[in-house]
């Protein structure tokens, strides 16, 4: 009699991975530029987890051409199901006998990405900075790696990892370097680079770059990648903080696991603000503001190494287990470098952000809510900044209930227990009300705090007491924009003497919520005046330029399509195609096929679901 295996706790995976586990993931590819895939096979060693065990293996698969699988060594017959949207085609392994428990099986698959592959990015040499050779990139979060190869595509499954990549141009993948590695090939001009990485990671956090890179320390166990031209303003943005942030969650948790820290600055078109890639944090450029002002983006992308590549959430619906906890590592960290005023400073940008996102969605949307439903949904259409923010302010809500002594003893409890595991919030609420089980205060608080609202409920939480002392000063100037017609008032460049970039984002973020729009001239006079129209701050002038659109100041539609043709992350672009439509939907439609194969596909999806529903084509 076949065993009962239970069902997956992740929906948005065909994979029968309770029945098996995969231990280690070896992929050995040749990185093809002239025709812009990856070629070659990947082995994965599965463990069977039933006692009467089952006769087939289930992968995910996704557009992916695969030309034969060997199980043990041996060839094996192989089935591609019919595709399922938006999960793909599972591909079906037959086996002669069923697998005992405990024992594992190796299953080589030989293959080839296609031209529908979602995780690749092929960058022209003129797509790059220095326009002088090609640029691939991989960005599987959140179920992409299995257009690059069958797997088991969930983050309920972490493996370890050996990266054999061959490419004629140096390599960097989300593994250690393996000594004597980048080899030249007797056969062609291409090198073989080997990566290792013995913690086990989810198939989401496979990562393999490969262009014109070069390398710079940044701190004693952290480098800088990029483009040449670029390594010595990257090198200087981030050598200033980066180990600083390092000590400041080796404090708070317990010390780094994974040896190096790296940073790798991506061509343009990437589509976050950074993928927490273990070993190399895969950034957007746009961090690179020659201020030091948006390097937080690097706080949060190492507070990652911790929460959601070592204690990761078991599927999707619980995201914000990876983003929430990430999002408050990220300002404990920046209070402890900057102070705890700047960590409530951070937070209040995070309420704004979290605002929008819930209007946007409506406040009754199921992806709304801190838990959320994702059975027969792609977890891309549910990204946004509720999981960050709305996690964030659960855990800061939980901090503050219990008092933060007591809520910091648990922190390190927590990354301890489930390090090396996957978890969804009922474990999550289960280890904090065991962990205060001998404080009597502490268990009561917890058990009667009502769990259900906070999970379930959709819309905006109760807004925390922040402490606003370094945004009163721009929110008093937003209060002269917003009445000038009646107090007379004149803008003079003294107004911003002394503001911080960040400090400049909240008070654009302020005009933004202006009832009354600006009028189109005093648009024109805040970008003059201020200088945000020339600012080098994406982060500033592309909010200037949401308050420029939405004033119907057509000066500044110009250096908007230049700046979307010149960043790919979505943060910046989703939301100034929005205001572009809302201004002129024919030049918002110009613009976006003008760039549309610039951008990431991921990038490019959901903008094509902004501007054309979900219909586009």
């Amino acid at each position: 009699m076949e065993a009962v295996i239970n069902p997956p706790r992740d929906p948005n995976t065909l994979s029968n991975y309770n029945a098996f586990r995969t231990m280690r993931t070896t992929v050995n590819f040749d990185i093809l530029f002239d025709k812009q895939q990856l070629k070659g096979n990947v082995i994965h060693q599965l463990r069977s987890l039933t006692n009467a065990g089952t006769r087939e293996i289930v992968l995910d698969s996704s557009f992916v051409n695969i030309h034969d699988v060997k199980v043990d060594g041996k060839k094996n017959k192989w089935e591609l199901l019919p595709r399922m949207e938006p999960y793909g085609s599972a591909l079906k392994i037959p086996l002669d006998e069923a697998v005992a428990l405990g024992k594992n099986v190796d299953v080589e698959i030989s293959l080839e990405t296609t031209e529908k592959c979602t995780a690749l990015q092929w960058l022209t040499p003129a797509q790059t900075s220095t326009q002088k050779h090609p640029y691939m990139f991989t960005q599987c979060q959140a179920i992409h790696a299995r257009s690059i190869f069958p797997c088991q595509d969930t983050p309920d499954v972490k493996a370890v990892f050996d990266f054999n990549i061959s490419s004629p141009l140096p390599v960097i993948a989300s593994g250690v370097p393996v000594r004597g590695s980048a080899l030249a090939s007797e056969k062609s001009d291409n090198k073989l680079y080997q990566f290792r990485q013995g913690v086990p990671i989810p198939a989401y956090l496979f990562a393999v770059a490969s262009g014109d890179i070069a390398e710079a320390p940044i701190g004693p166990r952290s480098r800088v990648a990029t483009s040449p031209d670029k390594l010595e303003e990257c090198k200087w943005e981030l050598e200033a903080d980066t180990e600083k942030f390092m000590q400041a969650i080796d404090k708070l948790i317990f010390p780094y696991i994974w040896g190096e820290y790296n940073v790798l600055i991506l061509p343009p078109s990437f589509p976050y603000g950074g993928m927490e890639n273990p070993i190399f944090t895969f950034a957007t450029p746009s961090l690179i503001s020659r201020d030091r002002q948006n390097v937080d983006v690097i706080a949060h992308e190492l507070a990652h190494s911790w929460s959601g590549n070592l204690v990761t959430n078991a599927s999707w619906e619980h995201f914000w287990l990876n983003e929430g906890w990430t999002t408050y590592l990220e300002r404990r960290i920046l209070a402890a470098v900057h102070g705890e005023p700047y960590r409530h400073f951070s937070a209040i940008i995070g309420w704004k952000a979290l605002t929008e996102s819930v209007e946007r969605y409506g406040n009754d949307h199921e992806f709304t809510k801190l838990i959320i439903d994702l059975k027969g949904k792609d977890p891309d259409d549910a990204f946004s900044s509720i999981p960050y923010e709305k996690g964030f302010i659960f855990l800061f809500h939980l901090e503050n209930l219990l008092g933060k002594d007591r809520f910091d003893r648990f922190i390190p409890h927590y990354f301890t227990k489930y390090k090396g595991l996957s978890l969804d919030s009922y474990e999550f609420k289960t280890s904090i009300i065991d962990f205060f089980s001998s404080d009597s205060e502490a268990h009561a608080q917890l058990t009667s705090l009502d769990w259900d609202t906070w999970f379930y409920s959709p819309g905006l939480p109760p807004k925390p007491a922040f402490d606003t002392s370094l945004v009163d000063v721009v929110y008093d100037l937003a209060q002269k924009w917003r009445t000038t017609a009646e107090s007379g008032f004149t803008p003079a460049s003294t107004d911003i003497k002394g503001l911080d970039a960040n400090q400049l984002v909240v008070f654009l973020e302020q005009v933004l919520l202006f009832e009354k729009p600006l009028t189109a001239e005093q648009s024109l006079l805040m970008g003059d005046v201020y200088g945000l129209a020339k600012s080098e701050n994406a982060e500033v002038s592309n909010l200037y330029f949401q308050v420029g659109l939405k004033a119907g100041d057509r000066s500044v539609i110009e250096p908007t399509a230049t700046l979307l043709a010149s960043i790919g992350r979505m943060k910046y672009v989703r939301p100034l195609y929005r205001a572009l439509e809302k201004l002129d939907r024919n030049v918002a439609i110009e613009i976006f096929e003008k760039n549309r194969d610039f951008y990431h596909p991921i990038c490019r999806g959901l903008v094509k679901k902004d501007l054309f529903g979900d219909k586009s084509g």
